[in-house]
């Protein structure tokens, strides 16, 4: 999980001065690489920012239209806008609520590390800007989307993981050059071939050997196929024909149909084993897949 105390004390993060404030903390996901996603609901009150010491990218889902920046009080927010917020920037802020919104955190050395991974380029010459109620459907899309699922079911961190790794990729090529946007766009396009053989065995060991809920996360799977999260979901989906996510899903629900069929194990353990949330959770997603639920599907077998 991302550091968010770490550096000069006179840092203040932004998770710790909404904490201070009279914000409510709806939930919290650590995320792979470094990141940390949270979901905050404000009815209001004033927030300043100084040097926190980690990036920020923030969109709102709803309210935000009487929330502005002191200085700008004409300038205000609303349901699908972003702000990015780099370390070292300053804000001060006019908060009316009710208002609810998705933080996701990223340390300096998680961006520069992405900038080298996607752009093969001088870290310290890709910044990330600072940008106050910005439009980008990308980034409404994908916190609508997160904010949708349910944080704390195995088989859906995976998923907002990638989800929001994506996000991030989106930032990074953002704030690229032009020249430097093309030739990553053409490292993907030389990803159409997909995963060799080898990688290919290694990332399919490692989501098999971690489908009970283990570390399982997309900068672990690119780690096995030694690539770069960006890369990797694309070999993948060229390889096997679908993304990461459903990959997963998809053994999962294999896996729990085999237990069914080849144990008695009541449904918690083998909610347990396949990574779902609990028997309700496995009983959702098998009937939403295979179109019975766990016992009826362990019945027929019985009746044959």
């Amino acid at each position: 999980m991302l550091d968010l105390t770490a550096g000069a004390t006179d840092q203040q993060p932004v998770f710790d001065v909404l904490g201070r404030s009279s914000a409510r903390r709806e939930r919290e996901l650590g995320l792979g690489d470094g990141l940390r996603l949270v979901q905050w609901h404000n009815h209001g009150g004033r927030m300043d920012y100084r040097r926190p010491g980690h990036h920020t990218l923030s969109v709102y889902l709803q309210g935000g239209h009487a929330t502005h920046l002191v200085e700008t009080p004409r300038e205000t927010g609303r349901p699908g806008c972003h702000c990015v917020l780099p370390a070292e920037h300053e804000s001060r802020w006019n908060v009316a609520g009710p208002l609810r919104f998705v933080h996701l955190y990223l340390s300096d050395g998680a961006w520069a590390d992405r900038v080298v991974r996607l752009l093969d380029a001088e870290p310290r010459a890709i910044t990330l800007e600072q940008r106050i109620f910005g439009e980008d459907a990308v980034l409404a899309a994908w916190a609508q989307d997160v904010a949708a699922r349910d944080w704390q079911a195995p088989d859906e961190r995976l998923r907002i993981d990638a989800l929001s790794q994506a996000a991030l990729d989106h930032l990074v090529l953002q704030a690229a050059r032009p020249r430097q946007r093309e030739r990553a766009e053409r490292a993907e396009r030389a990803a159409a071939g997909g995963l060799s053989g080898a990688a290919r065995r290694r990332v399919l060991a490692c989501v098999d050997a971690h489908l009970d809920g283990g570390e399982l996360s997309l900068p672990r799977l690119a780690a096995e196929a030694h690539l770069s999260e960006f890369h990797f979901a694309r070999m993948f989906r060229a390889s096997m024909g679908c993304s990461v996510h459903d990959w997963v899903a998809a053994r999962r629900l294999e896996r729990a149909r085999t237990l069914l069929r080849d144990t008695r194990l009541p449904l918690a353990d083998i909610a347990a084993a396949c990574g779902y949330a609990g028997a309700s959770h496995l009983s959702q997603r098998f009937k939403a897949g295979v179109g019975v639920t766990p016992g009826g599907y362990r019945g027929a077998l019985g009746a044959r």
